[in-house]
């Protein structure tokens, strides 16, 4: 299975991240506010750090449930996805543009999992091929893939990432 997208959207030099957004018919959520004591976003020298970012969508309703026990991975890919968009909103927030991205540097994949599902990279394929559809070849990461027992509000996938980021 190709984790490569297959369609990418048209870029040339001076098409914005917003814009192939846009082209995919995606957008952005409001970047959500932390739900405890912690920071949303990080940026230490050249790296911003998102933290994890669950399936909770634009509306504000949160997709739920575990993989293998009556989440499906199309349902799991979906939920990453929509991690990936919060992931980008959060981004967008920190650094005032997309643009100022560098590359995903890496993601961490937590898939709420029964215990006998094994299929939690084809999970988050669905936040990485996003990556690489909107990003092209700065959306590539370096990743991992866990399951666990559980996570807020019972979301069916979180995510967290690094992200290298053009200085200015």
């Amino acid at each position: 299975m190709s984790t490569t997208p297959s369609t990418t959207p048209s870029t040339t030099p001076n098409t914005t991240i917003e814009q192939r957004l846009k082209a995919l018919g995606l957008a952005l959520p409001p970047a959500a506010a932390p739900i405890a004591n912690y920071v949303p976003a990080c940026r230490t020298g050249d790296l911003l750090f998102i933290s994890g970012q669950i399936s909770r969508t634009a509306a504000g309703a949160v997709m739920t449930g575990k993989l293998g026990g009556g989440v499906d991975i199309a349902g799991g890919r979906e939920a990453a996805k929509i991690c990936a968009l919060n992931i980008l909103a959060q981004a967008k927030a920190a650094l005032g543009s997309l643009d100022r991205i560098e590359r995903v540097v890496k993601l961490t994949g937590f898939v709420n999992a029964t215990p006998g599902f094994t299929d939690h990279p084809q999970v988050v394929n669905g936040a990485s091929d996003l990556l690489v559809e909107v990003l092209g070849d700065k959306g590539r990461h370096t990743r991992s893939a866990v399951g666990v027992a559980g996570l807020p509000l019972d979301a069916s996938v979180e995510i967290e990432a690094i992200i290298a980021i053009v200085q200015g």
